[in-house]
Parts: structure tokens; C-alpha cells; sequence
């Protein structure tokens, strides 16, 4: 059966949606792929299921050709696999929760790595049972506290989770590989310019965490690589410490007035043309003290002071995942109140007389972690705890002592690459894919073990595996568009080819139809735009939506000819009616 533009369930756009961020989420919209049911939330019409479809072909091609098995859980949940986990609270807001009527605490599940491991508990007791591969496509739920870019970053995302199930470290490893390799193979079907990086764990815990970034100047994950083959998410980033400097080459501690310097730019200024060095005061010579309120996923907080230094912000996504799951935000005026001995713009961990004021053995008790650039023997100019005073000369290890370290000051280019591989280079990608050494966090929690061949109970390890399919159609949308809209790769593309009828002309809708039902007997799917809109129209309409291919039926017809256009290349050319078919064929199959 042909498929027709005109009993087609879908309406193009000419104007962008007001709260499009980025391209695909206006062309999408535009096009007539998705449409806003609610923040973060989008129905699927269509033409953009089509996509989401293929997608998900791709994706259960690759799982299955490496052994793994499709299942599919529930959505809604039960609370008391996630309690047992502690993720019940460890996901804090960002998780759904609800109760039935019954007033049983349920979840709408954003990971399901709790089922998963139950089921397998439930069904296997043997080493011999192993290994294990299972996975699902299906749609997740997290509370977004900003939804934004569409399909990018929403409430509700269709996601492939796997997991897998070995007896020991060795299984768990060879596991790893093959669905890495498998997620190579995915990605490159996809079409999409990717890199593997190093990343954080999060709250799923687990080790040799590793994400696949699709390049694109839209995305949310910055990531920091080298020449040399270093690539990480800047949040995974370990900057290494420099070397402990003697303590009886550190200057005194000396005071210094500094009226109104209340930021390290008005510091420095202020040092430069009051207190000369032999060498001029940098920002880096300074350290600067920041107070964060972190809570626990419990409500419980502390108080948290965090020393880098000058040159450098603080990363607000680093500290995020360094501090997960608890959360941390800068202390208020109100919270500044409690501590007077803290003037804002002038805190340091010491004062004048020596009286330590940050740290969990100060006067103070809060805790204070440092930069790895402070080290023992390193000496800076900070705070007074007086306003309108600085010191400098004061010296890590002997002034003052950190609680820990905390490495969460922003990644620079051309900061040298923590394996010494070269200079580093920021870029944006979008995350596509994530896999995790999940280790025996989940197994132990919720006792999954089996009898191992000398018959004793052994924990079973796990690992965790996931991308993200609806993002993958936003995700390819980004790298194949252009000035005039969508342009999918032939193996995603709802339709590998659009045919236009234009003209009024009933032979060049009956010859739009020949050719259609003569593609679709080669095997390609086939859209043809028989509405009684102009030729105009019908060119826009088929430029955003996107198809690969698109052959023209027009006025060329009584010179027994049609047109052909590769949507990618902007090409067209004239070709016979006799040739038309095969060179379509020959096209799509490019």
C-alpha cells in the first residue's frame, strides 16, 4: 500500500516553537515528528516513531548478536527493591513517586537495575546459569528539575538498559568488552561522530565507568581529551597533585589591607599596586574559600568550605557528581548569619593570631576539603576572616590542615592531562551511551548468589549498560541537519524516498504512483506527496522532513523525464522515466 502525504497523520510548522533551544528540537517539532504534551514530555507522531523504531532495531540487532536476551519490566514499581538499595532515597527528587490506592509507596522506574537483579535471583542458583546477558527497551521516568532541548534532556526518554550476570571478576570483564564493542558497532549505525570517555559512576555506583559522547556543540557534557589518547567527562577529570613543597621555606604570615577587594580580579589589582612581589601577583597565587550547604539525600547537612584556588571557578557539575548523591548550594545571606566570623569576599582558614577557623578541628567545625593543588608546604594569599584585610604567606601544613581533597575547580585548556599525554582540549558532546562495572553492590543488597562448582554460595557481579534511544533520534538530528531541515541517513529515515507530484496534471500523480509501487517492490519505503498544494510547498515540506531521496514528478513528465535530489549532497538531476527506478535505487543504496 502507497503511502500518502495527504492521509498522513501530521502538520508541518513554518514558525519555530517558542521554547525550542536547540535544532532538533525545532525541527522535530517543525517537521510534525513530535509534539509538547508537557515540560520534558512528547508524544511520538508518526513519522518520528518510524525513526524511534529503527533506532531500536539497530540497538536490539547489536544486543542480540552478542548473546544478550530482550525482556521488559513494569514501569511502575514497587519502593522495597529501591529501599534495600538505598537509591529510594539517594535519587532524592528526581524520582517519581506515588502511592496506590491502598497508599503503597510506588516509583516509576528511572533504572531498573533492582528487577533485573531480583529476576535473575528468582530463576537461577547456578554458577552454571552464567554468564548472563539481559536487556530491554523501554520508557523511563526521572523528575527533571530543568527539562529543556527537547528530546535531549526530558522527564520521560525511551532507554535500552542490559545487564549482565558473571561468577567472578574475569566474566564480568569479558562481559564489559562485548557490549562495549557492541555499543561501537550501535554508534556507528547510527551514523554519529562519537568518543569514549572516562566517567563518574553517579548513583548507579560501580567502577570503570565509561560514557560514549556524541560530538555536537549543543550537548550538556563537556569533555576533556588529548592528542595523545586521553578522553574523559570533566567531571572524571583528576588533575594530579603537585609535589609537597619543605615548610621551612614558606614565608611568615603577614597582613595586608585590601579596602573593598572583595574578588580575586579587585585582590590582585590591589596586590599589584600596593604590595609588590618580585614576581606580579597572579590569581593563582591566591586561594579563595567557598561555603556550600550540602545536603544528604535524608535532609540532613552540613556545612562545607572548599579552598581552590583564584584563577579558577568552581564547576558546578563536577561538584555535583564528586558529592552525589547528596546536594550542594552556595550559602545564602541567611546561612552566613550563623557563622559571623566568615565576612563574605574575605574567609580563609586561619586568622591573623593563628586561630584555625575552617576545618573539622577548627573553632568553627566545618568541614573544609582543598583543591590537590594545596599541598603540604604550598603557601597563598587568602582570606583574613576581617573585612577589608587579606594574609599571605599562609602555608598548608603548617598554618592550616584540609579534612580531605575535592577536585572540583573548572578543567582549562591546555591544562596538562592528568596521564601526561599532552595538553588538554574542551569539548561539548551529548551522552549517548553509559556503561558501568556494577560490581556486587546491587547483588549483595538484594542477595543474589548462586552455588559456585565447589558448591559454596558466592555473590554474583553484575554489570549495567545503557543508552539512550529517543535522545539518539534527537542526538542524529543535530549532526545531519542543515539551513533548510532534517536530513536523516538512509537507515533511519522514516522513508528512504519522497516522491512529488506537482502539477495538476492526473498523469503525473498516476506516474508518481508507478514509480512509488515500483521503489516499494525493491524494498524501500516510499512516501508519496499527492496533496493539491503547490510545487513550492510541497518543496519546503519535503526539505524539513527529510527523506534521503527526493524525485520530482512534474513538468518534465511530457519530455518523459523526472528529477532526482540527494536531500544530503543538495544534488539534482534530470533523469529518464526508463532509468528513474534504478537510479533511485542506486542512490538509497549509497
Amino acid at each position: 500500500m502507497i503511502s500518502r502525504l495527504s492521509q498522513l497523520f501530521v502538520r508541518t510548522l513554518r514558525d519555530d516553537p517558542a521554547d525550542a533551544e536547540v535544532p532538533s528540537h525545532r525541527l522535530l517539532v517543525r517537521a510534525g515528528y513530535i509534539r509538547r504534551a508537557a515540560p520534558g514530555i512528547y508524544s511520538w507522531l508518526p513519522l518520528g516513531l518510524k525513526v524511534l523504531q529503527k533506532v531500536e532495531r539497530i540497538v536490539r540487532e547489536e544486543m542480540e548478536a552478542i548473546g544478550a536476551q530482550e525482556v521488559h519490566f513494569p514501569a511502575l514499581l514497587p519502593r522495597e527493591p529501591y529501599e534495600a538499595t538505598g537509591r529510594w532515597t539517594d535519587y532524592g527528587d528526581n524520582l517519581f513517586r506515588l502511592q496506590d490506592r491502598k497508599h503503597t509507596d510506588m516509583l516509576l522506574g528511572p533504572t531498573h537495575e533492582e528487577m533485573f537483579t531480583l529476576l535473575v535471583k528468582d530463576l537461577y542458583n547456578s554458577y552454571k546459569d552464567l554468564p548472563l546477558s539481559l536487556f530491554q527497551i523501554q520508557t523511563k521516568y526521572r523528575d527533571e528539575a530543568r527539562p529543556r532541548a527537547g528530546l535531549l534532556r526530558g522527564r520521560e526518554f525511551v532507554m535500552k538498559d542490559s545487564y549482565s550476570f558473571d561468577v567472578d571478576d574475569a566474566g564480568l570483564d569479558a562481559s564489559y568488552r562485548a557490549h562495549r564493542e557492541a555499543y561501537e558497532r550501535i554508534f556507528d549505525r547510527l551514523g554519529l561522530e562519537y568518543v569514549v570517555v572516562s566517567a563518574m559512576a553517579g548513583a548507579m555506583g560501580g567502577s570503570a565507568s565509561e560514557e560514549f559522547l556524541a560530538v555536537s556543540p549543543v550537548g550538556e557534557d563537556t569533555f576533556a581529551h588529548t592528542d595523545g589518547g586521553y578522553a574523559a567527562n570533566v567531571e572524571a577529570v583528576r588533575i594530579a597533585a603537585p609535589d609537597a613543597l619543605p615548610l621551612d621555606a614558606a614565608p611568615e604570615i603577614a597582613v595586608l589591607d585590601t579596602p573593598g577587594a572583595g574578588t580575586i580580579a579587585e585582590l590582585v589589582d590591589q596586590l599589584n599596586a600596593n604590595h609588590p612581589a618580585e614576581q606580579p601577583w597572579q590569581g593563582g597565587r591566591t586561594l579563595k574559600n567557598l561555603m556550600y550547604r550540602v545536603t544528604e539525600p535524608d535532609g540532613t547537612w552540613y556545612p562545607l568550605a572548599i579552598a581552590i584556588p583564584g584563577d579558577r571557578a568552581l564547576d558546578e557539575k563536577r561538584l555535583e557528581a564528586a558529592l552525589t548523591p547528596a546536594e550542594a548550594v552556595p550559602f545564602t545571606a541567611d546561612d552566613f548569619k550563623a557563622y559571623p566570623q566568615l565576612p563574605v569576599g574575605f574567609i580563609g582558614p586561619v586568622t591573623a593570631g593563628g586561630e584555625r577557623v575552617l576545618g573539622e578541628e577548627s573553632t568553627t567545625k566545618i568541614r573544609y576539603l582543598a583543591d590537590p593543588r594545596v599541598v603540604t608546604g604550598s603557601h597563598w594569599v587568602t582570606g583574613a576572616n576581617v573585612v577589608d584585610q587579606h594574609l599571605s604567606g599562609v602555608t598548608c601544613g603548617r598554618d592550616f590542615t584540609v579534612d580531605g581533597v575535592l577536585d572540583v575547580a573548572e578543567v582549562l585548556d591546555g591544562d596538562p592531562a592528568p596521564d601526561g599525554s599532552g595538553p588538554l582540549k574542551l569539548s561539548r558532546g551529548i551522552e549517548m551511551g553509559h556503561v558501568f562495572k556494577l560490581g556486587r553492590r546491587y547483588a549483595e543488597a538484594l542477595g543474589l548468589k548462586v552455588l559456585d562448582e565447589n558448591g559454596k554460595l558466592v555473590t554474583v557481579t553484575m554489570g549495567s549498560y545503557g543508552i539512550g534511544v529517543s535522545r539518539a533520534v534527537a542526538a542524529v538530528a543535530e549532526a545531519t541537519h542543515d539551513e533548510l531541515g532534517l536530513c536523516w541517513p538512509v537507515e533511519l529515515a522514516p522513508y528512504q524516498v519522497q516522491v512529488l507530484a506537482t502539477g495538476k496534471d492526473q498523469a503525473v500523480f498516476d506516474e508518481a504512483d508507478r514509480l512509488a509501487e515500483a521503489l516499494q517492490a525493491h524494498g524501500i519505503d516510499v512516501l508519496v506527496d499527492d496533496r493539491k498544494a503547490s510545487p513550492g510547498v510541497k518543496f519546503k515540506d519535503a526539505e524539513l522532513m527529510g527523506m534521503p531521496v527526493i524525485v520530482v514528478v512534474g513538468r518534465g513528465l511530457a519530455d518523459g523525464v523526472v528529477e532526482v535530489r540527494s536531500r544530503r549532497t543538495g544534488e539534482k538531476h534530470e533523469v529518464a522515466l526508463a532509468d528513474a527506478v534504478a537510479e533511485v535505487v542506486a542512490l538509497v543504496g549509497r
